[in-house]
């Protein structure tokens, strides 16, 4: 071969060898960083969440400034103003009943369009307006429980203790709203899941239907306010943080606190703290037969702490006499076999931080 040839093609080969021995000297580029899908959260219910439901946007900017960023509010109804920037998307369906949503088997389009994470649903006060009772509202309630499941086993779901109302012309609907209510955090205990838990929050305690709406029924701006000050600081830590303290007269999510007393009679009572606020709190227990035979009544009583008072109960016969209550079981779930269990719960006024009393259960 000529040497001039030689030449240009040795040339030639390190020219193109000389980037790959370079490259041999580097480190591997980095990889890029992974973004993190955000949490697709679905408010759910009817023209309190929808129309415009301002307590969204609200919530959605109290979020935004704690440093909760990663978050997508989901559904298939546009934003509708409210004067503020804000991820508007809902599933506030003006007019809408659970039943009528479960009727015409809604839900699973809309969580098939939006896959949310978590699902805050403010839901039943037309259903209540229509006549419908706890038992019916309740069942449609369970009826979407299982679509949401359906779609996302580990859906976490929060529930609303709906706001009071008392429209012209409904003489029923104030009191429909206090049945209602009373009724959803034994409903929820009962249908919570460790994959997919039910948390209940109140909406009612505290919200005046007379000064919080400008019709009895729809918030105005205090309501929407109130609103969101009572979903902030459950929906924070669904989303795994720690949120600051929230304003005065606003509900918190308490870490469960329970005493279980073992008693003659072949029952034994768990009393669990479920949530507590500033002036009040939620209580559940749970009484189980521990003997070996059926029994057809129990009793339980414990002592409140000072100040302390009820203010609502479900699913028993509740009397307070000083700081003693007794509990005594309903026609319906006095009858309990072997290791099966009941529970009913109330809600309490508290001038201080509440822990769980020692309590007592019999059976016969």
């Amino acid at each position: 071969m000529h040497r001039t040839v030689r030449h240009v093609l040795l040339v030639a080969l390190l020219v193109a060898l000389v980037p790959a021995l370079l490259l041999a000297g580097r480190p591997a580029p980095a990889a890029t960083a992974a973004v993190a899908v955000p949490v697709r959260i679905m408010p759910l219910g009817d023209s309190i969440t929808g129309s415009p439901g301002c307590w969204r946007a609200i919530l959605w900017n109290r979020l935004q400034s704690n440093g909760f960023t990663n978050i997508d509010f989901v559904g298939t109804q546009p934003p509708q103003g409210c004067g503020v920037p804000y991820d508007g998307d809902n599933e506030g369906h003006g007019g809408a009943l659970a039943s009528g949503i479960v009727s015409q088997n809604q839900l699973p389009g809309w969580l098939t369009a939006t896959n949310p994470n978590i699902v805050l649903m403010h839901l039943g006060t037309n259903d209540v307006w229509n006549g419908q009772s706890p038992t019916q509202v309740l069942a449609s309630y369970t009826t979407l429980v299982g679509q949401m499941r359906a779609d996302n086993p580990n859906m976490k779901i929060i529930v609303a203790q709906i706001i009071p109302m008392n429209p012209a012309g409904c003489t029923t609907c104030a009191q429909g709203v206090v049945n209602l209510d009373a009724a959803i955090p034994a409903w929820a205990t009962g249908l919570s899941t460790a994959q997919s838990p039910i948390t209940v929050v109140d909406q009612w305690t505290g919200f005046d239907d007379a000064t919080d709406t400008v019709d009895g029924v729809h918030p105005n701006d205090s309501g929407n306010q109130k609103m969101s000050d009572r979903w902030y600081p459950t929906l924070a830590a669904a989303l795994g943080g720690t949120p600051p303290p929230p304003p005065p007269g606003t509900t918190t999510t308490a870490s469960p606190t329970t005493t279980t007393v073992a008693a003659s009679g072949g029952c034994t009572a768990a009393y669990t703290i479920v949530n507590q606020w500033p002036g009040g709190f939620q209580a559940t227990v749970t009484v189980t037969n521990s003997g070996t035979a059926p029994v057809s009544a129990w009793h339980v009583s414990f002592a409140l702490g000072s100040g302390q008072s009820v203010s609502q109960f479900w699913s028993a016969a509740l009397t307070q006499t000083g700081p003693s209550v007794v509990a005594t079981n309903l026609s319906y779930n006095g009858s309990l076999a072997p290791g099966a269990a009941t529970s009913f719960g109330f809600l309490g006024a508290s001038p201080t931080t509440v822990t769980a009393p020692a309590i007592t259960c019999s059976a016969s």
